[in-house]
């Protein structure tokens, strides 16, 4: 039996194991998450110490275990520097990360969603560390794209209740749409009138409520990608943060768990908004 084998993957997540070591989860194109001890990764001159570090890419020499898998090489292919010198684009980075850890599978190709997180890596580092929507507008772009991995995207275009197309009225002041988590998207609010309160909502119970502008840029998010250039205004920033919520609840609902860099992303908005009041 072949004790070795070789994959190419991105480090998720990283944890100390004793004095010298790390447990490294990496998301692996070959083999889906695997879970490695990098020996001697926390020395001082460790060849392993730079390939450990989170969102760094390589090609793998691994060796089996018990319970743990080794690194034996590694080879860097590719790294995401410029996450790390911006608060926002480390959160959404690791924000990512999470989703991918939420449903990535052991020893199954995972090829897509090695891709996909890549490709979205990528375009978070390129982007304006020094505005909000940027690094919101690709973070929710990712966690659509990530949910519609899974199969889970919510419904933007059509009401879930009634598979009508959903227009939005953006020169009507007070004009409103449902969005229902469990419900999975989007509803008419013209939808529930007709099915009946009592109805409507116990089919679909409406968590949230988008407005012209948050459902034209939630329908946006299925797109292959955003403009080049996102647009800076105050309308526009409240949208990215009202969506980044509703698709992080969603997102906790139907994976089953929370999402702790959150309280970074948090953390991040509210840097910017103390920074408006004092500008």
């Amino acid at each position: 039996m072949n004790r070795t084998y070789t994959a190419t993957g991105i480090n998720l997540k990283s944890i100390p194991l004793g004095e010298n070591d790390r447990i490294i989860t990496i998301l692996t194109k070959e083999l889906g998450l695997v879970r490695a001890v990098a020996p001697g990764a926390r020395k001082a001159k460790s060849r392993l110490g730079g390939r450990s570090e989170l969102f760094v890419v390589n090609n793998l020499l691994l060796s089996k275990g018990r319970s743990l898998d080794r690194i034996t090489q590694a080879e860097t292919i590719a790294t995401y520097p410029g996450l790390s010198g911006s608060l926002g684009k480390l959160a959404a980075g690791q924000y990512l990360a999470e989703l991918v850890l939420a449903q990535a599978m052991d020893e199954q190709p995972q090829e897509q969603l090695f891709y996909l997180l890549s490709e979205h890596l990528s375009r978070l580092q390129a982007v304006d560390s020094a505005a909000t929507y940027p690094v919101l507008a690709c973070l929710n772009h990712g966690t659509y794209h990530l949910l519609a991995v899974a199969g889970l995207a919510p419904q933007a275009l059509a009401c879930c209740l009634t598979r009508r197309p959903l227009l939005p009225q953006i020169g009507v002041a007070d004009w409103r749409v449902g969005f229902s988590i469990p419900g999975g998207g989007t509803v008419s609010l013209e939808a529930i009138a007709e099915e009946g309160p009592k109805q409507g909502s116990s089919l679909t119970p409406i968590t949230h409520y988008l407005n012209a502008i948050e459902l034209t840029l939630l329908q946006q998010l299925a797109s292959p990608t955003l403009s080049d250039t996102i647009p800076d205004s105050p309308k526009l920033r409240s949208a990215w943060i009202s969506l980044e919520k509703v698709l992080r609840q969603y997102a906790q609902y139907h994976l089953g768990r929370s999402i702790r860099s959150a309280q970074l992303i948090e953390t991040f908005i509210a840097s910017f908004a103390i920074d408006e009041v004092y500008s």
